[in-house]
């Protein structure tokens, strides 16, 4: 199984419960009644509809039937993306140093044909060198083992992988320039990710820019933030916001909008990537 196919089921689900609950409110049928008829509670049709737990087929086949769906082919179409919806990501191998609320995300940006993210703490996760990743990682969990920090790293350099496939998504990066500046491990850690910086922005899919301190107050005000899109036309971009013990995910148009602007006005407002490639460089020669 390719990271791209298991990725993509965390999408599939999201899709099939999507339909599922279009289906359900064509026919005018609630949650309760929905949940009745396939012996569960209202709560789980809600979890189901918004793609966050796997499906059984009978549990798909029984809605269905509820929801008047009679032709053989519409049916088979929507089981099949429920088998399809169940397949175990790559990265469930390493759910003993994976916190479940990030599991759904990984899934969503393995899926994703556009990334665009504003990082202003650390350099994102697909920038980071091992050596960077390692001394945030450890940073992060000061009391782990060696052990935890190594597959948390494995965990991250095996998320970059997607970033150099055959089906790389664009991936549109701004980095406050708080982001560059504030040390993590020691100077050569440093100065090997600056460098690496450097060199994956002249991939054709990476655009990086830097937001400098001289620009002033900007748009990304709230602070990082993630924005994905996704190939299949009926799944609607998603806001990824991280805190510290779980995550948020935004997929109401008008919010999504928002962020959307924030994302242009800060591509906008940035140097271009060229420039921002000078200001590494005259990073890297104060390190």
């Amino acid at each position: 199984m390719t990271a791209g196919e298991s990725s993509g089921s965390v999408v599939r689900r999201i899709l099939l419960g999507s339909q599922l609950r279009r289906l359900r409110e064509s026919r005018g049928i609630t949650r309760e009644a929905a949940g009745y008829s396939i012996r569960a509670s209202e709560s789980k049709i809600s979890r189901m509809e918004l793609g966050r737990v796997s499906f059984k087929a009978r549990d798909v086949e029984d809605l269905l039937t509820l929801y008047g769906v009679t032709d053989d082919a519409e049916r088979a179409s929507l089981l099949g993306l429920a088998k399809e919806a169940n397949i175990a990501g790559w990265w469930h191998s390493y759910g003993d140093v994976l916190p479940g609320w990030f599991q759904t995300y990984i899934g969503l940006e393995g899926a994703a044909s556009l990334i665009r993210i504003y990082e202003v703490q650390f350099v994102h996760g697909l920038l980071q060198t091992e050596a960077y990743a390692h001394a945030v990682v450890r940073r992060g969990m000061p009391n782990g083992s060696n052990a935890e920090v190594d597959r948390r790293v494995a965990l991250r350099l095996e998320r970059q992988k997607a970033l150099v496939s055959e089906r790389a998504p664009r991936f549109h990066a701004v980095l406050d320039e708080a982001a560059l500046r504030r040390p993590y491990g020691e100077r050569d850690v440093m100065r090997g990710q600056l460098k690496h910086l450097i060199e994956v922005s002249e991939q054709p899919n990476v655009t990086l820019q830097v937001m400098p301190f001289s620009f002033g107050g900007h748009a990304g005000e709230s602070g990082a933030f993630t924005l994905l899109r996704f190939p299949e036309s009926d799944l609607s971009d998603i806001v990824y916001l991280e805190q510290l013990t779980s995550s948020l995910y935004l997929d109401k148009p008008e919010e999504v909008a928002q962020y959307d602007r924030a994302m242009e006005r800060l591509q906008k407002d940035s140097p271009g990537p060229e420039e921002s490639r000078d200001l590494l460089r005259g990073l890297l020669q104060l390190i």
